[in-house]
């Protein structure tokens, strides 16, 4: 049995990453920034805690004594700002978990970011929707600063091929090298190789994309 914090569990990638991890029996930190909105997470072997991925000092603190650490945080919509976000969530995670003593680090991604079967960049593309854009390219940063900083970490940058949705969990999943928009997967099955990759890492310093 392991010990995998999860940072954004109260997303709906975040919900099945703990799902998932529980039905594997791993006990779970479940971080969310209020945790009195997310009371149905508890259950045996889950702690809930209120945390912020974009803090250093908070990664480390709530990351220390775990084996992994899972991210799913994200936010979106009107009065954020998603590039920095996403930057300042990956200095966070890769100065707190070295701090903490965590080595590996599974966070998720956009499927925009990996390429067409031409080799062009799905968010480059010309029919890519222009008001999506900017989202976009918010992940992009984020993803450059785990390439330019954590070479001492044990990361993996996994996404969907195309869109995930809320449909029932298979068991199974696909490795593509090309964006799909096309392509579904669950977040259930999402799940699935979020906790593989958790577990007994395969893919490093990298983009991983599932379908």
């Amino acid at each position: 049995m392991g010990k995998f914090v999860i940072f954004g569990a109260g997303g709906r990638a975040g919900r099945q990453a703990v799902a998932e991890a529980r039905r594997r029996g791993h006990e779970v930190t479940a971080v969310v920034r209020d945790p009195s909105r997310y009371g149905e997470l508890a259950q045996d072997g889950v702690r809930i805690v209120a945390g912020d991925v974009t803090d250093a000092a908070d990664v480390a603190a709530l990351a220390v004594g775990h084996d992994a650490a899972i991210n799913t945080a994200a936010v979106y919509g009107e009065g954020t700002d998603p590039e920095a976000f996403f930057t300042d969530a990956a200095h966070a995670l890769v100065k707190g978990l070295r701090q903490a003593g965590v080595d590996r680090l599974v966070t998720v991604g956009l499927s925009v970011l990996l390429p067409g079967p031409e080799g062009t960049r799905l968010l480059d593309a010309p029919e890519f929707p222009t008001e999506f854009r900017p989202f976009g390219l918010a992940h992009a940063a984020g993803l450059e600063v785990l390439r330019g900083e954590g070479g001492a970490l044990d990361w993996v940058y996994v996404s969907p091929v195309g869109n995930v949705d809320e449909g029932e969990r298979t068991g199974t999943y696909d490795i593509r090298e090309h964006g799909d928009m096309g392509a579904r997967i669950s977040y259930a099955d999402f799940a699935l190789a979020l906790l593989d990759e958790a577990e007994t890492p395969r893919h490093r310093h990298g983009h991983l994309a599932v379908s």
